[in-house]
């Protein structure tokens, strides 16, 4: 620790004790083909709540295919990408391109089935899809969506702010108050220092590209959660490349995590209505494909 913060050019006793927050977890996950699950709601999402789940998609050969159709309640999703690009096509959306930085956001609320508005394209792709835990008056509530190219994000030096607000900057994206999520990008041997907002005692990053040091050196393709707390946590890339990265911060959820297939509520009760109406869509949706006389596609059921 000492030897990193000698960088900076100042004694080391004149920093903020806030600077040196403790990492407490680190993980590489569970891989799974191109998929490695960093966090789910039966680990690290308990510690780290609203934040529940997060999968890292690494692809490094040519490939072409849809995300593929699949349900939720109780939830906002967010896919954000790091590198290389991901195209929506939403019959009420439009269609269009998710490159570095763009952003597809999805609030599941009372259930949704989503999947087939996203597609890959490429022959390399870094991308994180996260899962947040939506509080008691929304878990139930209205599904809401949205696609924002990189173009649409605020930046703030070397951040893109996905979700939240930060250095006066707000996202587009709908969330809730609460939760912040940012990607930031470093140049070999940059300084970055991210000041939460007060409250947010809840924090962790993952890294998509390079090499970073917090405190403790991590890798690309690891996640690390920092100690509960208020303070900064200062990021210095330390290989010869650029490093990205996504940092999540927020107020804690204070409410229990009750978990179905592909749903996370906050009670038993609200799990059971998210799931009743999952099911009630899922035969809508047969329904739908039998009649003969429906015709276009619906990416989102809801």
């Amino acid at each position: 620790m000492r030897d990193w913060i000698s960088k900076r050019g100042q004694p080391e006793d004149s920093l903020p004790l806030a600077e040196v927050r403790p990492i407490i977890f680190r993980t590489f996950g569970h891989k799974q083909g191109p998929i490695t699950r960093l966090m789910s709601p039966s680990d690290l999402g308990q510690i780290l709540k609203p934040f529940v789940f997060l999968d890292l998609f690494a692809i490094d050969a040519p490939v072409s295919r849809a995300m593929g159709l699949h349900p939720h309640s109780g939830i906002a999703t967010v896919t954000v990408v790091a590198e290389g690009e991901v195209l929506f096509d939403d019959p009420e959306a439009g269609a269009g391109v998710i490159g570095y930085g763009g952003v597809e956001w999805m609030r599941s609320g009372q259930g949704v089935w989503h999947g087939e508005e996203l597609s890959i394209k490429v022959a390399r792709l870094r991308a994180f899809q996260l899962w947040i835990a939506l509080p008691p008056d929304l878990e139930n509530g209205p599904v809401d969506s949205q696609y924002l190219e990189a173009s649409a994000m605020p930046q703030c030096g070397p951040a893109t702010i996905i979700v939240g607000y930060y250095a006066g900057l707000r996202s587009p994206v709908r969330c809730h108050d609460g939760v912040n999520y940012l990607m930031v990008t470093l140049r070999s041997g940059e300084l970055w220092t991210y000041t939460p907002p007060l409250g947010h005692s809840v924090a962790w990053a993952a890294l998509a590209k390079g090499s970073v040091k917090a405190g403790e050196p991590f890798e690309a393709g690891e996640m690390v959660a920092f100690e509960h707390g208020e303070g900064s946590i200062m990021f210095e890339a330390t290989g010869p490349t650029d490093a990205i990265f996504v940092i999540g911060s927020a107020k804690p959820h204070l409410f229990p995590l009750e978990v179905g297939n592909h749903s996370v509520h906050s009670s038993s009760a609200a799990l059971t209505r998210g799931e009743r109406r999952i099911a009630e869509l899922r035969s809508q949706a047969l329904a739908r494909e039998t009649d003969s006389s429906a015709s276009g596609n619906i990416a989102i059921i809801h």
